[in-house]
């Protein structure tokens, strides 16, 4: 009988044990998932909060040169100030988590769209190669140009073993981060974008800046990235001058 009692006080232990190792990853998992109960319900406190302020948005004060899509980041205290939700999403950055709630066309039509945060990690990480590099030499390590102003990265120069890549918040496929003349990091969404031209209805021209394509038509802006325009039906830097 102290036998069985001995194992079962074990077996407690045990599912206790257990259950406090499990519950922290199943958080964490919740955490990388792009959930659209948690983006509907960030999208209907915008919207109420633009209503009882007369038009303003709730976002962070952002220099005016900080790019279109990493602009307009939604601050969840305003919004937790008008008693529009109760607490940040789990997914959010400011909770632990890998996405960064942002707003597209703020001015006309406020749209909550996500940043994965992923992708900055990885910039910064070969940011932090470039800047040791660019310590001890003149010019950033360019590789292949491969449109005005735009490089692959010499991956070798830098002491990796292949070229750096970020995953794709659409379809997790490989893209490639790519360096202008001034050695700005940047993320190639090129593949994404020609299949997307081919997925969705649009009119874009050439001259366009299409990037819109996939921000208005999934949950993802394309973060950290450089226009692109459409040639003959194919998705190309945009070339300004």
């Amino acid at each position: 009988m102290k036998y069985t009692y001995v194992k079962m006080a074990i077996g407690l232990c045990l599912i206790f044990f257990l259950s406090g190792c499990l519950y922290p990853k199943e958080e964490l998992d919740k955490n990388k998932v792009p959930n659209q109960d948690q983006l509907d319900a960030i999208q209907k406190a915008v919207d109420e909060y633009r209503e009882q302020t007369g038009g303003l948005v709730p976002i962070k004060t952002k220099p005016m040169e900080t790019p279109l899509y990493e602009k307009y980041i939604v601050d969840f205290t305003m919004l937790k100030e008008k008693n529009l939700i109760s607490e940040t999403p789990g997914n959010a950055y400011e909770n632990g988590g890998i996405y960064q709630y942002t707003l597209i066309t703020p001015e006309k039509n406020p749209t909550v769209k996500l940043i994965d945060l992923r992708m900055s990690e990885a910039i910064r990480d070969i940011n932090i190669k470039l800047d040791l590099y660019r310590d001890k030499h003149l010019y950033p390590p360019f590789g292949k140009k491969i449109a005005s102003n735009v490089y692959t990265i010499d991956y070798k120069k830098l002491g990796l073993n292949e070229a750096p890549y970020v995953k794709s918040p659409y379809s997790q496929k490989i893209l490639p981060i790519v360096i202008n003349t001034d050695g700005d990091l940047y993320v190639d969404y090129g593949s994404e974008l020609a299949d997307a031209l081919k997925k969705y209805k649009h009119h874009y021209k050439n001259g366009d800046d299409i990037r819109d394509i996939l921000a208005e038509n999934t949950p993802f802006v394309p973060a950290y990235s450089l226009p692109y325009t459409v040639k003959n039906g194919d998705p190309v830097f945009l070339n300004k001058k």
